[in-house]
Order: structure tokens, then C-alpha cells, then sequence
């Protein structure tokens, strides 16, 4: 099965707790701290493997997990990381953020891969509390909990050239020929569900063939399997139209042309800046050659007649494929504003959380304030007073002041409830 597009959330490893201790030694009274830190929480990376050609091994998980790094323990040692989750995926994979549709990464190297969701630091143990003025802190933090992303994981084949063109145009025909591709072939229209890749080899070079499966009018808007596969000429360097120039089937040459063309436009206006060429199959039949005449003189484009089902013609298309993929540079397919590595996340706003009420309770909302919560363990007295430090640090009090929060009134933040004091 040809798998595509999925869509996957995923949750990075949150980083293993810190420990608290004391150092208990012998004719020692006051040992001083000795909680280690907890280790990060694994990541999730994504990585080409090039003996992939399809996502199906994505289809069915809708969720991805890393693992927990382990706690710190007494004696000063620090929790172990956890082991990265590797996501492997084909030559040619995009993954985008789907809450900020920024492109995340395009895998098109061999060797690529990159990190989609980091795992969390791990927590502090009460060691790396320690300071002159409290020199045996009794608190420690949890880990921080790994990110979570909800990201779309696409393929777009990479391919130099993609043959298009109507159904039973000879598409699958041609790459047979030119190829070592052995796709199914069959006098029906859709014999092609899938793309198929040929490499063509060419004097001393050689270069990537998609055929795609057939185009029919409203491609671009899902009719037939066209929206299925368009993505996949996005990254080709030249557009080869396939024309049944014997009108097989009761079309006009130039109208299938024109058609093509047309939902090529409406899916991405782009691609119509790719140079293309025209092959004229099925020279063999009857009408072909006059049909081919009054074809050159609607379009003005480099036109090679071919009878593909006995490979006359082929030759010259190889080579001239060859020759115009010499002067054509390869160009990425996202502008550098698409990803989100080339966008700031530094917005700047005059508190890092909100406050709303609802009744008597305030809720904190905020993803700093929220982190801390998650990163604290409420286990000792010192870690509370820690906690409503920090959040005096950040401004809340000020802000539940500024509001009308009277003492006595309930404040919440995420699952925590805890009563406002001045």
C-alpha cells in the first residue's frame, strides 16, 4: 500500500525527577545535599531511510511517545537519558507543524534527520540547590515534561521528471521503456494507483522519472486520484506531458493539454514555471500525424512523436531530457519563510501568562507558570515557598492585585488550587 500523508502527535520524553538527600556519614552530624539530577527525556527524531519508498509503517500509530529520562539518585548521581525515539522515514519527507503550518524539516539528503519534539531537561537535585545562604535547600524539581507537537508527515517523491497526462495516455508505458520501473500496465483507465520512480540512465549520467498516475479535469479539486498525487510533481525539474496524439479514445490532443495544465495551475501556480516538453505517443494510429500538425501550431513547445509500445522515439526524449536537466539547478521547494527555523518566537508581551475569573477563582494561565507547577514537587515546605517566589518573581501577584483578588479568594493553575494572601 502507498501511504503518503499522515498526520501523527507527538510527545517527546519528559526528563526524570531530581532527587533529594543528604549526605549520612559517620561522625559527619550535618551532611550537606546530595540528590543527583534527574536525566533528559528522549527525543523524537525523524531520519531517512532510504530502503523506504512510503509511509505505511506511520499509518496506524496517530501517536508517538518518547520515554522518561531516569531520576537522580542520592550520593550526588545523576539520572540516566533516556533513549531517543528514531522515526524513519522516506527520501523526500516534509513534516510540518499543523497548529502554525510551518515546515519543520524537508528530508531530501540521504544522511538528514532532525529533532521534531525535544524531551525535557531533567529536574534539579537539591545539590544544584545549594547556596551560601542555604546551604542544604530541601526541595528538588521534577522533569521538565517533553514537548508535544501534532505535525502532518508528508512524501513528495523526488524525481527530475514527471511524466503527466491523461489516464491510458502510455505513461506507464514510456517508463517501462526508458527504465528498469516495472509498473502495471493495462487498457483501462487508473491501472496506475500509485507514483512510480524509474531511474533513466543517459550517456554518462542518469536521472529520476516519476509517472503519475492520470490527470482528468477537477484533478486539483479531488476528482479521480489527481489531488492524491499532484504533490508529487512539485519537485520535479521538468514537466513531460504525455498526449495520445492518436485520439484514442474520441479527446482532442490540444484539449488534454490545455486540461492538464489547467489543474496543474490550480493546485500550485508554480509549477507552471517548470520547462516542459511534449511527447506525442501513439504515433501509430491512423489520425495521429494530422492531429500532430495541428497540435505545433497551438503550442510552441519542444515536441517529440514517440511509439512507445515499440520504443520509437524514445531515444531522442531521453536525450533531451538529459541535455535541458544539464542547464536546470535543482531548487528547494520551500521559501525559507515557510520554516519555522527562519521565524521568531519572540513576541513581545507584558506578561508571560493571562488571568480570568470565574466566580471567586482566578485562573493563571501560561506556559512559563505552567511548567513551573509541572517542575515542582510539593513535598516539602521550602519547595512551596519556592513556587509563590517564583510566581511573585513573574508578576502574578501583582497582577491578581491589580485585578481585585482579595485575600481568601481561590487561585488556579492548571489542576493545582491554592487559596490568595496578600
Amino acid at each position: 500500500m502507498f501511504i503518503d500523508e499522515v498526520k501523527l502527535e507527538l510527545i517527546a520524553g519528559s526528563g526524570g525527577d531530581g532527587c533529594m538527600a543528604f549526605r549520612r556519614e559517620k561522625f559527619v552530624e550535618m551532611g550537606g545535599p546530595y540528590g543527583g539530577n534527574g536525566g533528559k527525556g528522549s527525543d523524537i527524531i525523524f531520519k531517512v531511510d532510504e530502503g523506504l519508498n512510503t509511509l505505511i509503517d506511520l499509518k496506524y500509530q496517530k501517536q508517538i511517545k518518547g520515554k522518561k529520562g531516569s531520576n537522580g539518585l542520592g550520593k550526588g548521581m545523576n539520572g540516566k537519558k533516556a533513549e531517543d525515539v528514531i522515526v524513519r522515514v522516506p527520501l523526500g519527507t516534509v513534516i510540518t507543524d499543523l497548529d502554525t503550518n510551518l515546515v519543520i524539516a524537508d528530508l531530501t539528503k540521504k544522511d538528514d534527520e532532525v529533532v521534531v519534539a525535544s524531551g525535557g531537561r531533567g529536574g534539579r537535585g537539591n545539590i544544584a540547590f545549594a547556596t551560601k545562604s542555604n546551604p542544604a535547600p530541601h526541595f528538588a524539581e521534577n522533569g521538565e515534561p517533553g514537548e508535544i507537537r501534532k505535525v502532518k508527515v508528508e512524501l513528495k517523491l523526488l524525481a527530475d521528471v514527471g511524466l503527466v497526462g491523461m489516464p491510458s495516455v502510455g505513461k506507464s508505458t514510456i517508463i517501462s521503456k526508458i527504465s528498469q520501473a516495472k509498473p502495471k500496465i493495462a487498457e483501462y483507465h487508473f491501472t496506475t494507483l500509485k507514483p512510480n520512480l524509474g531511474v533513466v540512465k543517459a550517456n554518462n549520467t542518469s536521472f529520476v522519472v516519476a509517472d503519475l498516475p492520470g490527470l482528468i479535469e477537477g484533478a486539483s479539486q479531488g476528482e479521480g486520484l489527481g489531488d492524491q498525487f499532484l504533490k508529487h510533481i512539485e519537485r520535479t525539474r521538468i514537466i513531460a506531458h504525455v498526449i495520445d496524439m492518436g485520439a484514442t479514445e474520441g479527446r482532442d490532443p490540444y484539449e488534454d493539454y490545455i486540461i492538464i495544465n489547467k489543474e496543474l495551475k490550480e493546485f500550485n501556480s508554480k509549477i507552471l514555471e517548470k520547462p516542459q516538453i511534449i511527447i506525442a505517443n501513439k504515433m501509430d494510429m491512423p489520425k495521429a500525424l494530422e492531429n500532430l500538425e495541428k497540435f505545433k501550431q497551438k503550442v510552441k513547445l519542444d515536441i517529440y512523436p514517440v511509439k512507445a509500445i515499440t520504443n520509437e522515439g524514445l531515444k531522442e526524449v531521453i536525450e533531451a531530457l538529459a541535455k535541458k536537466l544539464e542547464t536546470i539547478k535543482k531548487e528547494p521547494l520551500y521559501e525559507e519563510e515557510k520554516f519555522e527555523s527562519h521565524v521568531l518566537y519572540k513576541f513581545k508581551e507584558e506578561q508571560p501568562f493571562t488571568i480570568t475569573k470565574e466566580g471567586n477563582t482566578w485562573i493563571v494561565k501560561g506556559e512559563k507558570i505552567e511548567k513551573l507547577l509541572k517542575m515542582t514537587k510539593f513535598n516539602t515546605d521550602e519547595a512551596a515557598n519556592r513556587f509563590a517566589n517564583k510566581l511573585r518573581k513573574y508578576g502574578v501577584d501583582d497582577k491578581l492585585r491589580e485585578l481585585g483578588a482579595i485575600e481568601g479568594d481561590t487561585i488556579r493553575i492548571l489542576d493545582l488550587e491554592f487559596e490568595y494572601k496578600e
